[in-house]
């Protein structure tokens, strides 16, 4: 990991990952050096990059990778392909001591990077964390998408994760912790839900209690712990939320379509930049599949930022 004044840690990213491969991902690649100054090593189809990059290849490394892993990928397939611009990324980001992107399949790339990487001590799974903008700030939603099904002592970690991230990257000292549910009272929720608020007083953060889906943006907490699965759909709702609520407010006059692009633009993925994966021995990003050039430049200066950051790859020990 790269110190103060060693200037931006690279990032690899996955060529081919992503709904649209190096159609976005070279832009992007010359992006990220260009508009961020991350110098960014592309994973994929030798032959192919350097055709693509024709005139800047100077500014731009090749590490060529033979194969792809497809979109609809599970994350047991992922591992099976050595040679896919996937795995051939990650080890090439391992090797040299600097992060790695994808916007390929999110299981696909949660598999190839605990089996690169490998999971930090005492981590039982690893999960994806988004900064989301308050009114106030940003609120952590943690997992994003990375483990569909825990258990409650994985929630519990995820509650250390968060909160980790929250003092390394938003610069928060003591991060308050809440577990996503249907109610505020600790008896409400699924059965999941219930043995994690059970866990959580017992793990050293400061757990707010439960918080329910309007909290996400209120800024309620600084960290807000769930599911994988729950998640993610919170996450896509949300993008989704805010585009329709501000195009129906310029629609009917009564905002600036100006100032309506300016406040949808806080929760684009051009500007959050994807997931990072906590709980590694390493830097990993995950970003949307139908990123835009912007979008997965954003992703890597985020993931070389992160990579330069104290502490910015907390260390959960076990639950008990």
């Amino acid at each position: 990991m790269a110190g103060a004044g060693t200037g931006p840690v690279p990032v690899v990213l996955d060529a081919m990952g992503g709904d649209h491969g190096p159609d976005v991902t070279v832009p992007a690649a010359l992006a990220a050096r260009r508009e961020h100054g991350v110098p960014v090593l592309l994973a994929g189809p030798g032959e192919e990059l350097r055709r693509r990059l024709a005139g800047a290849e100077a500014e731009v490394e090749v590490v060529h990778a033979g194969t792809v892993v497809p979109m609809d990928e599970r994350g047991s397939g992922a591992v099976a392909r050595p040679d896919s611009s996937l795995m051939v990324g990650c080890a090439a980001a391992r090797e040299r001591g600097g992060a790695f992107v994808s916007a390929g399949s999110t299981g696909a790339v949660v598999a190839g990077a605990v089996r690169t990487f490998g999971r930090a001590p005492g981590v039982l799974r690893p999960a994806l964390a988004v900064a989301l903008p308050t009114p106030d700030g940003a609120t952590v939603l943690v997992d994003a998408g990375g483990t569909a099904d825990p258990t409650a002592e994985m929630l519990a970690q995820f509650a250390l994760l968060g909160a980790g991230y929250a003092r390394a990257v938003l610069g928060v000292a003591d991060p308050s912790v809440g577990l996503l549910s249907i109610g505020s009272e600790a008896t409400k929720g699924n059965r999941l839900v219930r043995a994690a608020a059970a866990l959580l007083p017992g793990v050293p953060v400061r757990f707010h209690g439960n918080v329910e889906g309007h909290d996400v943006l209120a800024g309620t907490v600084d960290v807000v712990v769930t599911d994988g699965f729950t998640g993610n759909v919170v996450l896509k709702n949300i993008e989704g939320c805010v585009r329709t609520t501000l195009e129906l407010a310029a629609r009917a006059g009564i905002a600036d379509a100006g100032r309506v692009d300016e406040v949808a633009r806080l929760y684009a993925a051009e500007t959050h930049g994807g997931a990072a994966l906590l709980g590694l021995a390493g830097t990993v990003v995950a970003a949307h599949g139908s990123s835009t050039p912007a979008a997965i430049a954003k992703a890597c200066a985020v993931a070389s930022g992160l990579a330069s950051a104290p502490d910015a790859r907390p260390i959960a020990g076990a639950v008990r």
